[in-house]
């Protein structure tokens, strides 16, 4: 047990639940989103505005391409984190314990094992702010889906006696948007914006949020563990070192007697 790199592997889990509920989450929360816009305000993003490498439909894109689009990004997303989770696992089971100085016996494998912990530091360094950035964006997201949510909550909402106006954000709207379809008025509007998409989708970003924070914390975790990996293998070059003097010591200085795993 003394090989297991019980903080790469907490760090690894907290990787990898985050990472999977974040894009489970954050797709239901986009997918709500898109059939709000759609569907409520009548309103068709602009996809063929996408890389052409990532819009891979010819035909005019619909909602459906959209949300595959969408889709596939986070499938990207979570494998792509999840090959790093794994290779960061891989590397704490070897720089850990007795199996850091079997691996890390000669020169070559140490200094292969110190440019792995520096490579993975940089990068998880990036992904890191990354992540902090998609954090801050989801905050800002679930605190707007919180405020929809009080105004939809409010007494003359509820009794439909009051519309829900959205012509002051009408500069977040495209140009061809109709002012009437920024007033949402009516049981025929409100109930499906409210119960349909508002309620919903603050649930998801809700719990996006909190998986980007956890992933934040993992990474974090990364950062702490690739470090003492790093340290723990330059200081077993020190100690390969004194094990050398010492050997050299006890057969009197003699070159051709040290261990060819030495080298």
């Amino acid at each position: 047990m003394s090989c297991v790199p019980y903080a790469t592997l907490i760090a690894t889990i907290m990787c990898c639940v985050g990472v999977g509920v974040f894009c489970g989450t954050t797709y239901r929360g986009v997918s709500y989103t898109l059939h709000m816009f759609n569907n409520i305000f009548g309103i068709d993003l602009p996809w063929s505005s996408l890389p052409h490498w990532l819009v891979t439909f010819d035909s005019p894109a619909t909602l459906a391409d959209g949300l595959e689009i969408v889709k596939t990004s986070f499938f990207v997303i979570g494998g792509s984190m999840g090959g790093i989770a794994l290779i960061l696992l891989l590397i704490g089971f070897l720089a850990t314990g007795t199996t850091r100085e079997k691996v890390y016996k000669g020169w070559r494998a140490r200094m292969s094992g110190r440019i792995a912990c520096a490579l993975f530091m940089f990068i998880i360094y990036i992904l890191n702010l990354a992540w902090l950035l998609s954090l801050i964006i989801l905050t800002i997201v679930t605190f707007v889906c919180s405020v929809f949510w009080g105004v939809c909550n409010t007494p003359a909402v509820l009794r439909m006696e009051k519309c829900i106006d959205f012509k002051q954000f009408e500069f977040f709207f495209p140009n061809s948007t109709h002012p009437s379809q920024l007033d949402l008025c009516g049981p025929a509007r409100i109930t499906p914006f409210c119960k349909e998409f508002v309620e919903p989708a603050g649930v998801m970003f809700i719990l996006a949020t909190i998986s980007c924070f956890l992933v934040v914390v993992s990474m974090v975790h990364y950062l702490m563990c690739l470090s003492a990996n790093y340290a723990h293998i330059k200081d077993s070059e020190k100690f390969a070192d004194l094990q050398e003097l010492q050997y050299l010591h006890e057969h009197g200085g003699e070159m051709g007697t040290l261990p060819k795993e030495r080298f």
